[in-house]
């Protein structure tokens, strides 16, 4: 299936993921680390995973490459345009990566193999692609180079990876990725190694590809800044759930979880770092007390989110909620009780 189709059925997403759930080993027993997440994601929509560490975004994103741990077991759907990505073979599913799909992971200089030239790189995956003719792949793997703003593209063919800057791999690894002509891109904490200033330009870089390629984005972050003002709609994570869903201004604008309100209040501001040159006690940073459950220990049958949130009360601790509509804009949905009609029935508060 050529790109081209994938984006041409009118009412159909690119995407669509319902009640996926991955089970990872942890001292013999499988636990779920992915547990009943939805979403769809269409063409040239970007949509953000967040959440902190050990919420199971990255294995989301692997998750939908088929590129999970030994001994993971994964449930749930997985479409293309109605096609169930599961229930293929993994000869189509090394087809379909690099293609239809494709993923750069948060470390390009451990994504990069050492003894390759950068233009190695770029030509083995034209080659997957069906590109085959020497000139045409040097010349488009340069193309690629420059696409993605690497500094001199022809000396970049040539290159290794420890030569060159985090930023530069990172582009690299881009090129990488869009050799193939995918539909989607996962670019899972595609900054995380890079410094503030290479982080912005790899975030506008991955904004224009997607605008000028008309991709859709999986964006996994922990830079909520950037998730909201960059992507169309923000999934956040909590222990493997989805705890709020929504378009990222009203999700990063006006928070409806007890836990999204948590996250956003420990972003470092300019004004904060400045209050505190000035008087180092009057504000410290924010940060949210406790950890995420480890794996093996996650409650069941209430809120895993109960015993590090501020706004508990005795249901959350007997129960766990479902998603329920929130906020006033279409599609807003949070996993709290507050948003329970019946609890707001019963506060007085409907």
């Amino acid at each position: 299936m050529t790109t081209a189709g994938l984006a041409s059925l009118p009412g159909v997403p690119l995407l669509e993921v319902r009640d996926l759930r991955v089970e990872v080993a942890v001292d013999g027993v499988l636990r779920p680390a992915v547990d009943g997440v939805s979403f769809s994601l269409e063409a040239g929509e970007c949509l953000a995973v967040v959440g902190e560490s050990g919420c199971g975004k990255t294995l989301l994103g692997r998750s939908l490459v088929h590129l999970l741990p030994e001994g993971a077991r994964r449930t749930g759907t997985i479409s293309w345009e109605g096609r169930d990505l599961p229930a293929v073979g993994e000869s189509e599913w090394a087809a379909i990566r690099g293609t239809e799909v494709a993923i750069v992971f948060q470390e390009p200089g451990s994504a990069l193999d050492p003894v390759m030239t950068i233009g190695a790189q770029i030509a083995e995956a034209l080659h997957r692609a069906g590109l085959r003719d020497g000139g045409a792949v040097r010349a488009r793997a340069r193309d690629l180079l420059a696409e993605v703003a690497f500094n001199d593209p022809e000396r970049g063919l040539a290159e290794y990876s420890h030569r060159l800057s985090g930023g530069q791999r990172q582009r690299a690894c881009l090129a990488i990725a869009l050799a193939g002509e995918p539909s989607l891109l996962i670019a899972d904490e595609p900054t995380a190694s890079l410094d503030a200033t290479v982080a912005a330009e790899v975030f506008d870089l991955l904004d224009r590809l997607r605008r000028e390629r008309h991709l859709a984005l999986l964006l996994i972050t922990h830079d909520l800044a950037s998730a909201a003002r960059r992507a169309d709609r923000a999934l956040v994570l909590y222990a493997g759930r989805v705890v709020e869903t929504g378009e990222s201004a009203s999700v990063f604008g006006s928070p409806s979880h007890p836990y999204t309100r948590a996250l956003l209040a420990c972003v470092p501001r300019l004004s904060d770092a400045g209050l505190r040159a000035e008087h180092p006690a009057a504000r410290p940073l924010a940060s949210i007390p406790g950890s995420v459950p480890d794996l093996g220990f996650r409650p069941r049958g209430v809120c895993a989110f109960e015993p590090r949130c501020a706004d508990r009360f005795a249901r959350c601790g007997l129960e766990e909620p479902g998603l329920f509509p929130a906020g006033v804009s279409g599609g807003r949905e949070a996993r709290c009780f507050l948003w329970d009609p019946r609890e707001a029935a019963r506060r007085g508060t409907a």
